[in-house]
């Protein structure tokens, strides 16, 4: 791959999208929106989720520079995005690594969103209290 080259991946969780772009580098560096992980995430599981992708076994990932635009959801959908995107742009490099990546259940895309509101309900499933007289 030549100097400047980037692998990118697409990642969606709830309303959260994420476009994450990989570079081969001699050491990992993650940058979510312009800012570093620790900045962005401040919490130490999301952080983890979002480099989960990195540790999983016998998938022959070296270190990598990575880049991350996301936008939409709150903090745990926009980590959960990244983590999809990380893992598809590594199989977009190297199919070989697809299955466990699959196996790890990183490329599962979690449909789950939330339930529209419908008229007459207080909620989208919540119904107002019956009131006998």
């Amino acid at each position: 791959m030549a100097k400047g080259q980037y692998i990118e991946g697409i990642g969606r969780r709830k309303t959260a999208t994420a476009r994450v772009r990989i570079t081969p580098s001699k050491e990992q560096r993650v940058i979510i929106n312009e800012k570093p992980i620790a900045e962005y995430f401040y919490a130490p599981t999301l952080q983890k989720n979002v480099l989960a992708t990195f540790e999983t076994k016998d998938a022959g990932i070296e270190t990598y520079e990575v880049s991350a635009k996301v936008q939409g959801g709150g903090l745990s959908a926009q980590s959960d995005a990244i983590k999809l995107g990380i893992a598809r742009a590594l199989v977009k490099e190297k199919a070989d690594r697809r299955s466990p990546l699959k196996k790890a259940g990183m490329l599962k895309r979690d449909s789950r969103s939330v339930e529209r509101k419908k008229f007459g309900l207080l909620k989208a499933r919540k119904r107002p209290q019956w009131a006998k007289r």
